[in-house]
């Protein structure tokens, strides 16, 4: 584990976690839904798969610019198919442990997933459900904007400055930095060294947990 002294040096109000990538592994289904896609439309699948992780399914649509392609139809239709296939979806080791540790008012979950398939993916992954969560239906704009992570810190009631964000793909990476907020990057589902800044972390497991008299999170490496 890589991490900056300071990210272990401070309290924290509340953390904030992405999903796919960073508490959970959805790769395998999510190529899978896409690429049959992909290859219907026409879309060349090697190319196409690394820019789909972190953002919305309407905004990888819109961005593909199809013509003739209807992006809220097919969004709609991606979603489904994602929601009917969940085979091979498993936590990040140690995430659903770590994150049954937070006190609820203390963390939230900030997706571009629609909220139907983020919970089907969590169950799948006896990932908990948490008390804030941001889905794709919340913002006019996925990541990386920064209006996610904007978002749940305003409902947990506190600055985004306070919060640590914890994300794996580079437009959550972007929508963090653009929140003014510290990041702890998950390296797991990262094929190749990722180049970064920010502190990384392979596992939940190496994280120890204490919170103080003030509610205000505090993190130790192991």
């Amino acid at each position: 584990m890589s991490a900056h002294k300071s990210v272990f040096d401070r309290a924290f109000g509340a953390f904030l976690f992405d999903m796919d990538g960073t508490v959970l592994n959805s790769i395998a289904a999510a190529e899978r839904i896409w690429s049959a896609w992909a290859v219907r439309h026409g879309v060349d699948v090697e190319t196409f798969l690394p820019t789909l992780h972190g953002a919305r399914a309407i905004d990888t649509l819109h961005r593909l610019n199809l013509p003739g392609v209807n992006a809220e139809e097919q969004a709609a239709f991606i979603t489904e198919a994602e929601i009917g296939d969940v085979e091979g979806i498993v936590e990040i080791p140690g995430a659903a442990a770590f994150l049954n540790s937070l006190p609820a008012e203390r963390w939230a979950i900030v997706t571009s997933a629609p909220r139907d398939l983020a919970l089907r993916r969590m169950a799948a992954a006896g990932i908990p459900e948490p008390a804030v969560m941001i889905t794709a239906e919340n913002v006019k704009a996925g990541k990386p904007d920064p209006a996610g992570y904007l978002l749940a810190a305003r409902r947990l009631g506190v600055e985004p400055r306070d919060c640590l964000i914890f994300e794996d793909a580079t437009v959550g990476i972007q929508a963090g930095e653009a929140a003014g907020a510290p990041l702890m990057i998950i390296t797991t589902t990262h094929q190749h060294p990722l180049e970064t800044s920010h502190a990384t972390l392979a596992s939940y497991d190496k994280l120890q947990l204490t919170v103080d008299d003030d509610g205000h999170l505090h993190l130790r490496s192991n």
